[in-house]
């Protein structure tokens, strides 16, 4: 697509689901009308929190399949998002300050994330009918389950906070904070919309610039334009492009 030198712009639509049809519909068409195409990335959740599963031939499934073939990549994101283990120490740390227990595989076994992996890779496979572009763990967190799981796998790409990476090899493929917003309360909300502002003022010289949104992010007009006017930031210098040009 581009010359391995280029700068791109990379940007995604984070719990997708059926549970947040018309949240996710609004999302895309501010990715769509602000990059003016449909390069970017939606990470998909089979069953968010067990309230609402995806299930092949559904209305829904059709749709990611139409997705999927507009050029959107699809990624795993998770399976049920939700986190039920009870964290100490570090982890428990960032399970309640990173996160509003969303972060399902910071404390699964081997075993559990490699199978929930697999089942969601499964899934989303046989709907959108082609290889899912990698797998990248609800609120990015991943305990030492996912990662061993993680080098198993037949995933491509993963994703953290901080990096992009191929999980066979540990190879890093992007590097850089990625620019996302927070709802949760008046003062993340207030943060996360100045990192933002920041961020179109000093992240300009890394190669690769990740943006991710949330359903939850339609609920605030300060996020919603904080988002557009990131997106239109970046995209002035630098193409929007795919997870999968990364490895190139």
């Amino acid at each position: 697509m581009r010359g391995s030198d280029s700068r791109a712009l990379l940007a995604s639509i984070h719990d997708v689901g059926p549970g947040f049809e018309k949240e996710v519909d609004r999302l895309v068409g501010l990715m769509t009308d602000t990059l003016r195409c449909s390069r970017f990335a939606m990470l998909v959740v089979p069953n968010h929190w067990g309230c609402h599963p995806i299930r092949s031939g559904s209305p829904f499934a059709n749709r990611l399949r139409a997705w999927s073939e507009s050029g959107i990549e699809m990624f795993v994101h998770g399976w049920y998002h939700k986190d039920i283990v009870e964290h100490h120490g570090i982890k428990g740390l960032k399970a309640r300050y990173m996160t509003a227990r969303e972060g399902e595989f910071l404390g699964l076994s081997y075993s559990e994330a490699a199978r929930r992996m697999e089942d969601g890779r499964a899934l989303v496979e046989d709907i959108i009918g082609r290889k899912a572009a990698g797998f990248i763990a609800p609120a990015w967190l991943y305990g030492w389950g996912a990662m061993e799981a993680l080098l198993d796998s037949s995933f491509d790409i993963a994703e953290d906070h901080m990096k992009v990476w191929i999980p066979q090899t540990g190879k890093v493929v992007a590097r850089g904070p990625v620019i996302t917003w927070a709802s949760r309360s008046t003062a993340r909300t207030a943060s996360s919309v100045a990192f933002a502002a920041l961020a179109c003022k000093v992240l300009h010289p890394l190669r690769t610039i990740r943006v991710a949104v949330h359903p939850s992010d339609i609920s605030k007009d300060s996020i919603l334009s904080s988002i557009d006017t990131t997106l239109r930031c970046f995209a002035k210098s630098r193409q929007a492009g795919s997870y999968q040009s990364l490895l190139k």
